[in-house]
């Protein structure tokens, strides 16, 4: 159980830091929620990855394609959250 956290936690940074890398723009988070969103994306990825690919976890825990699909869903992630967080921001003059 610990090494599941732990491979969680490993797989979230990189997963959520290069996501954060391969989207241009600031975004002001910590490693905290950089590791949140690597997680996040991994549930995406894993999702995607089952809904195109039927893979399931009888076919091996960590495969580089899980990594990669991680990656893919941490950007949509951040994308979503960027699409989602730039209305608290705005300014509506009237």
């Amino acid at each position: 159980m610990l090494g599941l956290i732990i491979t969680l936690i490993i797989v979230g940074l990189i997963a959520g830091a290069l996501a954060r890398l391969l989207v241009p723009g600031r975004d002001p988070m910590g490693i905290g929620a950089t590791i949140l969103l690597g997680i996040v994306g991994s549930f995406i990825g894993g999702f995607l990855g089952y809904v195109l690919f039927h893979h399931d976890k009888n076919q091996g825990f960590f495969q580089p394609s899980g990594l990669i699909g991680s990656i893919i869903g941490a950007v949509i992630a951040l994308l979503i959250y960027r699409h989602v967080g730039s209305g608290r921001n705005r300014r509506v003059h009237i």
